[in-house]
């Protein structure tokens, strides 16, 4: 496998152990950094103040200032921070699957219209289809 590709791009900026859920906790819209240790429970405040940072610097949030003494700031999440919450509902349909107790039915992902399990699938924009994975280039992920 090639040692570069978009898999390693994604991991380099958002693999470690918070960086997701800081993501996905700003999901819902700007978030104070009090309201983010708070759900986040279990994080460090130095880590969370690092990974705010690392996800600035890398583009993914953007920090608004609404306090000048003390400093305080309200952090959301650009365009490009907010195109993983597809990829974030996906890694959360595949845990909650893969990661039931043995024994206990998983919980789908379910279409709010009509309650249906939903199901990720590839689209082509240009032929407006599915795609199903044998129709995929192979990938090479790292």
């Amino acid at each position: 496998m090639r040692a570069t590709g978009g898999l390693q791009v994604a991991l380099g900026q958002v693999g470690d152990r918070w960086s997701l859920l800081v993501v996905n906790a700003l999901l819902g819209g700007p978030r104070r950094f009090s309201d983010l240790e708070a759900d986040l429970g279990g994080i460090a405040p130095n880590v969370l103040a690092q990974r705010l940072r690392q996800l600035e610097a890398d583009g993914l949030i953007v920090a608004q200032r609404y306090s000048q003494r003390p400093v305080r700031q309200a952090y959301e999440l650009t365009t490009t921070g907010s195109a993983l919450a597809g990829a974030l509902r996906l890694l959360a349909h595949w845990g909650a699957e893969h990661g039931a107790q043995p024994g206990q039915p998983a919980e789908p992902v379910v279409h709010q219209a009509c309650g249906t399990p939903a199901e990720a699938r590839w689209w082509c924009p240009t032929c407006d289809r599915m795609v199903d994975d044998d129709e995929l280039d192979e990938v090479h992920w790292v």
